[in-house]
């Protein structure tokens, strides 16, 4: 292994890039025309046009980023997340070619991201899950009443080829049910090109923690602990923490040990991450397994000190390994994603020219991940996240004071972001004291809006 091709932008490839050159790697970009004088673009060895702006005919062409990968001479492909990077189809695409696709097994990919097929192999593993259903495919919806019944209100219609918050929808009586699962098969038909969904018993008011793993290649399985990631809107996450307070050291143990039981049972190779959601008797249920490093990553090598993208590039050597015991936290992390968006109008995405991008300086425990620099345009063409902020302290109380002041010196113009909102959950007194639950943004909503 020696040339990288990251399929991927913004900061995630900025990322990828960062490990990949401190590993003495030859990088690649592809770029579509709209991120022609992107951050990743200047910043890795080479970099390839792969089409228009629209992601479907640039950023998921597999075709044209295998054929970039041929061209550069490049060895490995890196998927990053969001895009292909859980597409079952490309990375064996990728293997066919004779390329090193840096991620687990195709079959593992498709097992994980089919959710109603996730639940079943969870629950094989002896992993504990909620109350669900059956799959409901379009226009077979006979029993659905039934079951919705049995499994009790509220609930949630889940696509089965969804995830990260996209296509789930709560029900919370039975004359809602049927417009509800409807809606939500012709939504992740259109989305995913399969329209099939099942049901899931929905619990009020819980935690999101989610078990950062990585499959070794020899079958064994290591850990490094969680994150917290509760803040969230309509499902998708804001704020993200590790360790979780909410948890104590037999709980840690107990979803470890069942993320590690899930991640065996599929041979699972490489980084991942099994997500739970947490009662108010801390009892944990699976929620999904996404394959491939997280959003939220950062947290995570703050607090244990281990770089994990370069884990994944380094795992495609033999003598590649990770001993349990050589891996524990220190301090506190959280992260805020800042988003061009204006939380004043119901977080409309706000793309436009950052003509001024200020971050804070540089200083320890401060973190910054981003794809962009001051004069670049934020189209409205891909996620309109801008960065991701990190500080660490030696407690909550110190990483959430760093997190203030950093979010404060974070001078952005030109367009809307969120960062007045971000302040304001940070500061807010529930998430101080830790009384957080994936509720916190809709229950709170009218004092975080306000600057």
């Amino acid at each position: 292994m020696k040339k990288v091709l990251i399929a991927n932008r913004g900061e995630i490839a900025c990322r990828i890039i960062r490990s990949a050159k401190k590993l003495g790697l030859s990088t690649v970009a592809v770029y579509s025309t709209a991120d022609l004088n992107s951050k990743h673009v200047s910043e890795a060895d080479e970099a390839l046009c792969i089409g228009p702006s629209q992601p479907k005919e640039s950023y998921l062409q597999s075709e044209k980023i295998i054929s970039a990968a041929k061209t550069t001479k490049s060895d490995s492909i890196h998927p990053g997340y969001g895009f292909l990077s859980e597409n079952h189809l490309f990375a064996k695409a990728v293997i066919d070619a004779g390329l090193n696709w840096i991620g687990p097994e195709p079959a593992v990919i498709k097992s994980m991201g089919d959710k109603e097929r996730a639940r079943l192999l969870a629950h094989k593993a002896m992993v504990p899950i909620l109350p669900g259903s059956k799959r409901f495919l379009p226009n077979h919806n006979d029993g659905l009443e039934e079951i919705a019944k049995k499994i009790g209100f509220p609930l949630l219609v889940k696509a089965s080829a969804g995830g990260g918050g996209i296509g789930m929808r709560r029900v919370d009586k039975i004359l809602e049910l049927k417009n509800v699962v409807e809606s939500t098969q012709n939504m992740a038909e259109k989305s995913f090109g399969d329209g099939s969904i099942y049901l899931e018993k929905f619990i009020e008011n819980p935690r999101h923690i989610e078990i950062q793993i990585f499959g070794l290649n020899n079958g064994d399985c290591v850990h490094f602990f969680e994150r917290e990631c509760s803040i969230q809107r309509r499902f998708q996450k804001i704020v993200e923490e590790s360790p979780s307070i909410a948890i104590n050291a037999i709980t840690r143990a107990n979803m470890a040990k069942a993320a590690i039981s899930l991640a065996q049972q599929q041979n699972y190779i490489g980084a991942g991450t099994v997500e739970f959601i947490l009662d108010s008797r801390e009892k944990f249920y699976f929620l999904e397994m996404n394959t491939r490093i997280q959003v939220e990553h950062p947290v995570t090598e703050m607090v244990t000190g281990h770089d994990l993208v370069a884990y994944q590039l380094n795992q495609q050597l033999p003598t590649f390994f990770l001993n349990q015991e050589d891996i524990n936290t220190t301090g506190h992390a959280i992260e805020s994603r800042i988003y061009a968006e204006n939380p004043n109008k119901n977080f409309m995405p706000s793309p436009g020219i950052l003509d001024k991008f200020n971050p804070p300086p540089p200083q320890k425990g401060v973190r910054l991940d981003t794809g962009y620099k001051q004069g670049d345009k934020v189209t409205f063409f891909y996620d309109p996240m801008i960065a991701k902020l990190i500080t660490h302290g030696f407690n909550r109380e110190d990483s959430i004071d760093k997190m203030l002041k950093a979010l404060k010196n974070f001078h952005i113009e030109g367009l809307s972001t969120n960062i007045p909102f971000l302040r304001n959950v940070i500061n807010h007194k529930a998430f101080r004291t830790g009384e957080i639950d994936t509720g916190f943004v809709e229950k709170y909503k009218n004092e975080l809006i306000h600057d």
